[in-house]
């Protein structure tokens, strides 16, 4: 296993990205930028042992230093949606970026995918790690708390990428960190996701309003086009009259993981039957965003001259439920306390299906 650095261009404020790519014995790779600690790359095999990237991007960090789309973003300290981009914490109000109409979204204009972080690489038996770190100051993007930050990106040789995040404030705050790639295992520039299989462990989801923000329900996927609990085809439903389709215009929803929430547990599945490539979900968090890119408008050039259009890459944004720091009936809040340790994994594993 090896972990290999190369240059990835400089922003349009003339600042150079390092671009690190880790590598197991199986070929696998998996590529990061200091740049929002992005994931840019992840190259898996299909079931003849071709290699492609299942990852949406771009071919430099330019692309990034807009990325409107948030292609591989690492996201907070909020990710998701805050109704009127604002909470109250300890009875003070504070207020956010409207950067979604009236409502906070993924941390507001700048996210932590707009900064550069602090990078350091680590090897050791059956695994590479590259690990990414800053301190988010106090009132950054309007959230009370000195807040540090590490996110560690780790590929082992079974195929996983696990992504650990750690986080402590001086006061206390709101963190919710995840991370949004849009995945298509058929290879980034091989069209449409509407084939590919979902499998999702939940029995409930969390229905919005028309500005996407949760109601506060938990309603049961029994009888609906949001139920994963079989392995569903993305397309087969995903435009059919059911309100929540209709408002978020497709699947873009929170789903209630039917996990323990101490360890991190199998909880999700994405299946491309043409290659063969299955990705499993592991993760100790309450929920997960499965969104389908409904929103992706064509208008930007990802890797290697691709443009890429509606539902063309699926996410499964692991996190606690959105506007969990204004919801009080969610079983979870987005409050951590001063000097707290704020802790989660994702895995993401690869596989395939012969």
């Amino acid at each position: 296993m090896k972990i290999t650095k190369t240059s990835f261009g400089t922003t349009k404020n003339g600042e150079k990205a390092t671009l690190y790519t880790m590598e197991n014995s199986n070929g696998m790779k998996v590529s990061v930028t200091d740049y929002g600690a992005t994931i840019v790359h992840i190259i898996v095999p299909d079931r003849d042992g071709k290699m492609a990237d299942v990852s949406l991007g771009y071919d430099d960090v330019k692309g990034y230093d807009e990325n409107g789309t948030y292609y591989g973003a690492f996201i907070g300290r909020n990710g998701n949606r805050i109704a009127n981009a604002s909470f109250t914490l300890n009875g003070v109000k504070y207020d956010l970026d409207k950067n979604d109409g009236p409502n906070n979204l993924h941390g507001g204009f700048k996210g932590y995918n707009n900064f550069f972080f602090e990078t350091e690489c680590f090897e050791e038996e059956g695994e590479v790690s590259v690990e990414m770190s800053r301190l988010s100051p106090d009132m950054e993007q309007g959230f009370p708390g000195n807040l540090d930050i590490t996110v560690t990106y780790t590929l082992t040789e079974e195929n996983e990428l696990a992504i650990e995040y750690l986080g402590v404030s001086d006061k206390d705050t709101i963190v919710n960190l995840t991370n949004h790639t849009f995945f298509n295992l058929a290879g980034h520039d091989s069209g449409t996701i509407l084939d590919h299989k979902v499998f999702i462990d939940a029995d409930y989801f969390t229905p919005t309003d028309d500005g996407l923000i949760p109601t506060g329900e938990l309603r049961t996927v029994d009888g609906t086009p949001m139920d994963f609990r079989t392995e569903q085809v993305v397309g087969d439903r995903i435009d059919a009259d059911y309100e929540p389709l209709k408002q978020a215009g497709g699947y873009d929803h929170n789903y209630v993981l039917n996990n323990s929430g101490e360890d991190v547990e199998y909880v999700a599945s994405l299946y491309d039957p043409k290659s063969g490539r299955r990705m499993e979900v592991f993760t100790d968090l309450p929920g997960m965003q499965l969104y389908a890119g409904n929103f992706i408008d064509g208008k930007a050039t990802g890797k290697g001259g691709k443009v890429y259009t509606k539902r063309e890459g699926i996410c499964f944004e692991t996190q606690l439920f959105p506007d969990a720091c204004n919801e009080k009936e969610f079983f979870k809040s987005s409050v951590v306390k001063a000097y707290e340790e704020y802790s989660t994994m994702t895995v993401y594993k690869f596989s395939v299906d012969k």
